[in-house]
Order: C-alpha cells, then sequence, then structure tokens
C-alpha cells in the first residue's frame, strides 16, 4: 500500500514543508475518497485519480493556493472543508487557468511534483464539484446490490446523467465500489444497450461503466503485492476474489473487439494480478514440506514462520482455485495444487506415526494441528474431522 511519505515536497521551503506534512494525510480530508484509486496506476481513467496525484493537489492547494484558509487544517473536519470549497475550487479554477501561460504552467507542474499529476488536476478539481453526488452514487451502489429484478436495475443505472461523461464517469467509479455483483450490473446494463458489443455500449452511453469496472479491477493490485509469513492474506485473498468477480463481469458477457483499449487494459492487469500471484504460488509445497517436516538432524524446533507461511499460502491456494478463470495461472496452478495435496498427505500421515509413537511430542502435535487445519482447507472439512479423530484415538492408545 503507498505510505503517507509518497509526496513530492522536494521543491518546498523546509518551513513550507512542515506546514504542508500534517494535511496530506488524507487528501481534501476523505471528501474525494470515493474516486481515488491506489498508486500506482498504469491506465488512468476519467472517473478517478491516483492518490499521489490527489495529495500533490491537497498539497498545492494548503501550501500555496490557500493558506490562510487552512491555517488550521490540522485539526480541521470535513464539514469545516466544506464550507471552504467553494472558495478552495474558485482559486483552483483560477489557478488552472493561468496555468495556459508557457512559464505558468512549468511552474504549477515543479509546485505539483510531477506531469501526472498536473493532467489529473481538471479530475481533481472536478470530484470536488461532484462531492455531495459522490455520496449518493455510494448509496445507490449499495442499493442496487438489493434490486432483485435486472430490468429494473437496468431502469436504474439509466437514471445516471449519462450524457455527461465526466460526471457519470465519476459517479460510476464511486457507486462500483459498493456493488458486490458486477455481473448483475453488467447483464442490466447490456439488456439496456440491446447488445453484448463494445459498439452497443459505447452508443447507450455506458462506456464510464466499464471504464470504472476495469479501474476497480486494477485497484486491487496493491493488495496483491505484499508478501511474506506476515502478509495480509486475508486481504489478498478478498482483493483476487473480488479481481475475478470484476474481470469476469466483463469477458462472460460482454464480446469486446480484437485489438480495442478495453481489450489492452483488460489482458495486461490480468497479467500484472498474474505475475504478483506467481511467485508466491511457487512457494506453496516449498513451505509445507519444511514447516511440517520434522528435523532429520540436530534438536527439533518449529519454524513458526513457515508454518505460517505454509497456512497462508494453502489459503491463497483455495482462493486461486475459485479465481483460476481471471489468471494466466492455469499450468502453474495445476501443479501447485496437484504437488500441495501429495506433500499434504504424506506429511499427515508420518505425523500421526510419530504421535503414536510418543503422544508427549508437542512439537509433533502442534505440525499435525496445522497440517490438519491446511487439509481442511485444500481437501474438506469431512477429510479434517477424520483426521482429527485419528489424533485423538492416536493420544488414547499410548
Amino acid at each position: 500500500m503507498p505510505t503517507l511519505a509518497d509526496r513530492n515536497l522536494t521543491d518546498a521551503p523546509q518551513e513550507e514543508r512542515q506546514v504542508a506534512l500534517p494535511a496530506v494525510a488524507r487528501p481534501f480530508l476523505g471528501l474525494i475518497d470515493a474516486v481515488i484509486v491506489e498508486d500506482p496506476v498504469a491506465f488512468p481513467f476519467a472517473g478517478s485519480v491516483g492518490r499521489k496525484a490527489a495529495q500533490a493537489a491537497w498539497v498545492w492547494v494548503v501550501r500555496d493556493l490557500c493558506a490562510d484558509l487552512l491555517e488550521h487544517v490540522e485539526t480541521m473536519a470535513a464539514a469545516d472543508l466544506q464550507a471552504l470549497l467553494p472558495q478552495i475550487l474558485t482559486h483552483m479554477q483560477e489557478g488552472l487557468r493561468q496555468a495556459d501561460d508557457f512559464e505558468t504552467g512549468r511552474r504549477l507542474r515543479a509546485q505539483l511534483g510531477s506531469d501526472e499529476a498536473r493532467e489529473r488536476l481538471p479530475i481533481v478539481i472536478h470530484a470536488l464539484r461532484c462531492r455531495t453526488l459522490l455520496g449518493k452514487a455510494q448509496a445507490f451502489g449499495k442499493a442496487a446490490n438489493t434490486i432483485a429484478d435486472d430490468a429494473a436495475l437496468g431502469v436504474a443505472l439509466q437514471s445516471m446523467p449519462l450524457r455527461d461523461v465526466p460526471v457519470a464517469s465519476l459517479l460510476l467509479h464511486a457507486a462500483m465500489g459498493q456493488i458486490s455483483n458486477p455481473t448483475r450490473v453488467v447483464t442490466s446494463v447490456l439488456r439496456v444497450a440491446g447488445g453484448s458489443t463494445e459498439a452497443h455500449i459505447q452508443r447507450s452511453g455506458f462506456s464510464p461503466l466499464i471504464d470504472a469496472i476495469l479501474a476497480h479491477a486494477q485497484n486491487q493490485l496493491p493488495a496483491l503485492h505484499p508478501l511474506g509469513p506476515f502478509a495480509d492474506i486475508d486481504l489478498t485473498c478478498r482483493a483476487l476474489d473480488r479481481f475475478h468477480r470484476l474481470a469476469r463481469a466483463l469477458t462472460g458477457y460482454v464480446e469486446f473487439s480484437r485489438g480495442s483499449q478495453w481489450t489492452g487494459v483488460l489482458a495486461a492487469v490480468t497479467k500484472q494480478v498474474s505475475d504478483r500471484i506467481e511467485p508466491r504460488l511457487k512457494d506453496v509445497v516449498a513451505d509445507m514440506n519444511q514447516s511440517l517436516r520434522k528435523a532429520r538432524d540436530g534438536v527439533d524446533r518449529l519454524d513458526h514462520d513457515r508454518l505460517l507461511a505454509a497456512l497462508n499460502g494453502v489459503y491463497l491456494l483455495a482462493t486461486i482455485r475459485e479465481c483460476r478463470d481471471s489468471l494466466a495461472l492455469n499450468a502453474l496452478f495445476d501443479q501447485a495444487w496437484s504437488q500441495s495435496g501429495q506433500a499434504l498427505e504424506l506429511h499427515l500421515n508420518r505425523n500421526l506415526e510419530l504421535l503414536r509413537a510418543n503422544p508427549a511430542d508437542k512439537l509433533v502435535g502442534t505440525r499435525l494441528d496445522a497440517g490438519i487445519k491446511m487439509a481442511e482447507i485444500r481437501f474438506n472439512p469431512d477429510y479434517a474431522e477424520t483426521l482429527r479423530r485419528a489424533r485423538l484415538t492416536a493420544e488414547r492408545r499410548n
């Protein structure tokens, strides 16, 4: 995940940096969080803005544009900022207008810290102007989850301001973040559009919806990056499942044109997701072998890090199995799935034999408990319950 230190203030004097630093903790105090996506953003869309670009715009406002209005921004609440936004937006719009001049434009890019932040500044301004609508769009997304009839959902989606593409892009992105089943939204849109091709979608005005789905799919990438035994595996699995739902909503129902922009973006994001998962997939069997095997020589001890990594790997493996249709990992997954099952059965049998020989061995008991938990995930709960009964029998027999 991006850190709060990801900001470009190197050109600011030291005293200005001290003023700006507390203010960038949350761009615009959360008023446009609904359309902020995490960096890196390989494919920018009109309905969202990267966190670094939003932070750069916020620092620019606090430090260079409205220092007098935002003198006490560290203690300011979102409602206080809301009251000041008309004045702030006037300053922002004027600053952007003056940037048409070459020298002023060069100075603005230096203040923002990057060309990308300068390019996304109009979207930040537009999102601030639509800030009240963003909350309504999120409420719409939550309400859409409760609409059982696809035809009614299609009618509800048509209430979006589709003719105003910039506004529709922001609102559909905000709404999509709350929608749990993107497939129902896509199928409802295709029914309204009268067909499933890109041309049908574009003519119906729902192109921003496809952009929003792709933007949210891309936004799952940061959660897939952390590796190691202490990575948040629940967050990773949720992000992978969310990516699968978003990708399947498109690949399963939309007829993309060969070589189109949407096709290229989806293929590239799918590759990025697969590339981030692949190294972890290769380690599952190795972690399992090293954590569940008793030391061949020397003093036996538990490798808690490896044990946790192996358990996390099995969770990830089970999630990939559910999401494999949206990933480019078929051959590697099949190999890891097969080998993990064989290795797990082998270690479970060996640890059961060791426990029967020495029921007081706590290290073997811990490894066996961990292996049974892995078997519950990798195989099924019934098999795990059989193993638990075998473990109790081995202890009672001795």
